[in-house]
């Protein structure tokens, strides 16, 4: 896998395709660029694909950093200079999903087109989220419970975070699970992945990010030159639950919305096909 330096560490990436303006695929926690080895090949017959593992996940550097939401933008805008990208289309999941929406927001000029597939698409309260899910992200958020059950008992690889039914409705083959795992083999390689969940702005907290959330809704809504595409999955919960998905639909300029059918929040791992070729025919729409 090819790499960059960035900031003093470096960010690696994996690259496919040829002409036009990049699409850059963009994971989030717990995963890599391996979650989009079977969506890129869809758009990789049409244009340059990109898919960088976030700083401190997958192949790339682990530097002693917080690993807090401004940390990875900071390194991803790093990457995108090191690549001298220029204008892009974003495609994000998860974390990755929010970053994209960031950095749209900050480089308006930069961005082509945006994907988006269960991320998180504005600040949200704690009374919003599913029993299941508001329980699961306040057992991350408690200091020492959640040093014990992601540093120690890594649960975002060998629990619920990527194998239960509500990360992948169909599993993840074992071969898979291997390169998720492989990032991660003791405590200290573990903390950006406790990173992530402390860092979601519930109930206006932390104030930060959910600024950075904030900045990002008011592009969203104010960007009818940037074509949109949601990909939504069955059954919506949590963070892209219908009052959401409502919500976009009624604040976001120019926006698509389309299902790609039953899958878990890490749909890409249960629907790729369906992802791949919905991105292919909106890119061919958009063009």
């Amino acid at each position: 896998m090819p790499g960059v330096e960035v900031l003093g560490s470096h960010m690696a990436y994996t690259e496919a395709g040829v002409g036009g303006p990049p699409v850059v695929f963009l994971h989030g926690n717990p995963t890599s660029s391996h979650l989009w080895r079977d969506v890129v090949p869809h758009v990789a017959d049409r244009r340059r694909t990109l898919a960088p593992d976030l700083i401190g996940m997958g192949a790339s550097g682990k530097p002693d950093i917080g690993y807090r939401f401004a940390d990875h933008a900071r390194y991803l805008d790093a990457w995108f200079e090191a690549l001298d990208l220029g204008e892009v289309v974003l495609v994000g999941h998860d974390w990755g999903g929010a970053l994209a929406m960031d950095r749209a927001a900050r480089h308006p000029g930069r961005v082509r087109g945006l994907v988006l597939v269960e991320t998180f698409l504005r600040p949200q309260t704690w009374a919003e989220l599913g029993p299941d899910v508001a329980d699961w992200f306040r057992s991350l958020r408690t200091p020492g419970l959640g040093e014990t059950l992601v540093l120690e008992h890594n649960v975002f690889i060998e629990g619920g975070g990527l194998t239960s039914e509500f990360s992948t409705r169909k599993g993840i083959a074992e071969e898979d699970l291997a390169v998720y795992r492989a990032p991660y083999p003791d405590a200290a390689s573990r903390r950006p992945l406790l990173q992530w969940p402390r860092e979601a702005p519930f109930d206006g907290e932390p104030a930060d990010v959910a600024a950075r959330f904030d900045a990002y809704g008011r592009w969203l809504a104010g960007s009818p030159e940037v074509p949109k595409l949601l990909l939504t999955v069955e059954p919506q919960v949590g963070i892209a639950s219908p009052e959401v998905v409502a919500w976009a639909a009624e604040t976001v300029a120019d926006l698509d919305i389309e299902p790609v059918g039953p899958a878990g929040h890490h749909a890409p791992e249960d629907q790729p096909d369906a992802i791949g070729r919905a991105i292919a025919r909106w890119l061919d729409r958009t063009a």
